[in-house]
């Protein structure tokens, strides 16, 4: 089937369906017979399952952007406009070649993929940032927002699987990491993974859980389900948007707090970013030991700051934010991403500065200075390199 035969064939199965109640989201079976009726015998079995293929896509998937969306690596795919498709799969935003017919397909498809999400995107509510149903990220701003069109930004989510042998061996701990790692989660200290944009913190965070006792506990608060630790006993909870009435959204300030009456051993915020800091910071300070989650810093001594923020934002004070962090947190792994891959680079000690707190290495991997070296080690009840 050559490509210009495409769109018209799609588009007269869009209309067939449209005219049948019931069919927003049909099932390929249904979109193939309508395939097989339209084109006739003008198609092979090859052509026709293109065909299906193409027509579910743009009927209930993400149009062209699918098979980019399907496409192992990949992390993002961003559209500035009908013919400005890019893609992330780890080494910098490329040229995707694909194109859309024109801006009225991009807001169609922008607007379809907002409903799937339960959301409204329209003249009176202009951009949309919500979860698809497959945990796919979307961001979307309609003209005249955005200047240049429709703009859509999808973030795609994949299960963090990897364990931590596997993680050793791609070289993600090196030097003593892996076993101060590990003497960490066994002392069940709480502890934050932090590390800007891309440097593998889910991933990380996941094969920790993987070293927990198989005998404890592990209640997971997440907005999409990322984190997959290979653990026998893991309950996961989950945030949801508010519909189009603007009404039942489950925030993961929600999650965090319905964790506490669920006899967690180890209670775990898949991204922190938001008020839930505040019930976090609360429940590890109520006898939750082992307590973990990720968050987006730059430097690990940016952390004070980054929660302080957080916290002020949801209410709570400065001093009551580093009081709190100070008796909650123990340690900070930080990631870096650098031209040898994602790895810890350091970790770090939560330990009081005056009224404050502040993040001191214990543990490099450059070997630079660590002033909290004797800290750690008294922390883990093993000798820091």
């Amino acid at each position: 089937m050559s490509s210009d035969s495409a769109p018209p064939l799609v588009e007269r199965v869009r209309a067939r369906l449209a005219a049948v109640p019931g069919t927003a989201d049909p099932s390929s079976a249904a979109v193939a017979a309508l395939v097989r009726e339209e084109a006739g015998a003008l198609l092979g079995d090859r052509g026709v399952l293109s065909a299906v293929r193409a027509a579910t896509d743009e009927l209930s998937g993400a149009g062209v952007l699918e098979p980019l969306l399907r496409t192992p690596g990949v992390t993002d795919v961003l559209v500035n406009g009908p013919d400005s498709v890019w893609i992330d799969r780890g080494a910098g935003l490329e040229p995707a070649g694909v194109r859309f017919p024109d801006e009225g397909a991009v807001r169609r498809l922008a607007v379809r993929l907002a409903a799937a999400a339960g959301r409204r995107l329209d003249d009176a509510a202009p951009w949309v940032d919500a979860g698809l149903p497959d945990g796919t990220r979307l961001h979307a701003v309609l003209p005249p927002v955005s200047g240049s069109g429709t703009c859509l930004s999808l973030r795609v989510l994949r299960r963090a699987v990897l364990s931590f042998p596997d993680l050793a061996a791609r070289g993600a701990f090196p030097g003593a990491a892996a076993d101060l790692l590990t003497a960490m989660v066994r002392a069940r200290l709480a502890f934050l993974v932090t590390g800007g944009t891309g440097t593998g913190k889910t991933t990380v965070l996941s094969a920790l859980l993987g070293l927990i006792d198989a005998r404890e506990r592990i209640v997971l608060c997440e907005d999409a389900p990322e984190l997959a630790p290979q653990h026998p006993h893991v309950v996961r909870l989950l945030t949801r948007p508010a519909n189009v009435e603007a009404a039942g959204a489950v925030a993961l300030r929600d999650l965090v707090r319905q964790a506490l009456r669920m006899r967690p051993d180890r209670l775990v915020v898949g991204e922190v970013r938001g008020g839930e800091v505040v019930d976090l910071l609360a429940a590890l300070n109520t006898g939750h030991d082992g307590g973990c989650g990720t968050l987006h810093v730059n430097r690990a001594a940016d952390l004070p700051a980054r929660l302080e923020a957080l916290g002020e934002a949801a209410g709570l004070g400065r001093a009551a934010v580093h009081s709190q962090a100070a008796a909650a947190l123990a340690l900070v792994v930080h990631l870096r991403r650098g031209p040898a891959g994602r790895h810890v680079a350091e970790l770090g000690v939560v330990r009081r500065h005056g009224d404050l707190i502040e993040v001191a290495p214990g543990w490099r991997a450059d070997g630079g200075g660590c002033p909290a070296r004797d800290e750690l080690t008294a922390l883990l009840g093993c000798r820091a390199p």
